[in-house]
């Protein structure tokens, strides 16, 4: 996750970092502009079309299709959004799960094997959980046209999970915690697996396909007609007009794409990395 001091404007507006979408959009930004300075061109010098010509009232249709745009932008970038905060709150949830359970082991086992297996273990679920999400194969699970040659048996989150309860049933048959120390750490173990299906479901349900695609075309389509309409009145101004257009438009759709999985290796995608090492200093301090 990229560090940032939110109250420096000036850093906002000059600085460029290899994330920005102004580098990713470039070259058609390029070719948009030179589309858009073409379509001046021939309407302005070659056909000489005027103030008086039908074609100068297409931006009309731009205006009315201008709000509905901005409406499906909006609704895109909040449920990427939402889908990147629901992914840090459940990581935040598996922090104080960490810690609440590394507390109460902490004060009910008194042999220092146990302990040392807890202060391993319970660190390790969120370091696998990192992994896990940052498979390829992960966000692939859900689709009919993939077959993945996995083996279900060696959920390695769910495994490590099972080695931690199955080691809470023998201090219990032990007699080394009695059974309401035993239903006291059930809530926690019970959360960590929670926390791992929600944050698949995010990984692996993308956008419904043809919604992302649909923005994409209108995106494009709008932009492409824009030329026509504005060339009469804008002349050459109107190749960075236009440039300028799509550069706000598909760039909205740039960071919802990239924070929508927020799992990933995008500069904005959840440190979960460095969430995971946090935890195995908290969990080592209370252990």
């Amino acid at each position: 996750m990229i560090s940032y001091n939110t109250k420096d404007w000036f850093t906002f507006i000059f600085h460029f970092h290899k994330s920005d979408t102004v580098r990713k959009l470039l070259p058609i930004m390029l070719a948009i502009g030179i589309y858009a300075a073409t379509v001046g061109y021939l309407e302005v010098e070659y056909f000489k079309f005027g103030k008086n010509d039908y074609i100068h009232n297409i931006p009309i249709m731009h205006g009315m299709l201008g709000f509905v745009i901005s409406l499906l932008l909006v609704f895109r970038t909040n449920t990427a959004y939402d889908r990147w905060w629901e992914g840090r709150k459940l990581w935040g949830g598996l922090v104080n799960s960490s810690r609440n359970l590394a507390i109460k082991l902490s004060a009910m086992l008194k042999d220092e094997n146990d302990r040392k297996f807890f202060r391993k273990f319970i660190p390790m679920y969120a370091d696998i959980l990192h992994k896990h999400l940052k498979d390829v194969d992960t966000s692939k699970q859900l689709f009919e046209d993939v077959d993945l040659e996995i083996d279900h048996h060696k959920h390695k989150p769910n495994q490590l999970k099972r080695m931690m309860f199955h080691k809470i049933n023998d201090l219990y048959d032990d007699k080394k915690i009695t059974g309401d120390q035993l239903i006291i750490l059930n809530e926690e173990l019970q959360s960590f697996t929670d926390i791992c299906g929600a944050c698949e479901r995010i990984k692996n349900t993308p956008i419904p396909y043809s919604y992302s695609a649909f923005i994409k075309k209108f995106i494009f389509f709008y932009t492409m007609t824009l030329p026509f309409g504005y060339s009469i009145s804008l002349g050459y101004y109107v190749a960075p007009v236009v440039v300028f257009i799509f550069y706000v438009l598909a760039s909205l759709e740039l960071i919802a794409e990239e924070i929508e999985d927020p799992f990933g290796d995008d500069e904005n995608d959840l440190p979960t990395r460095k969430i995971s090492e946090n935890i195995k200093k908290h969990v080592e301090e209370l252990i």
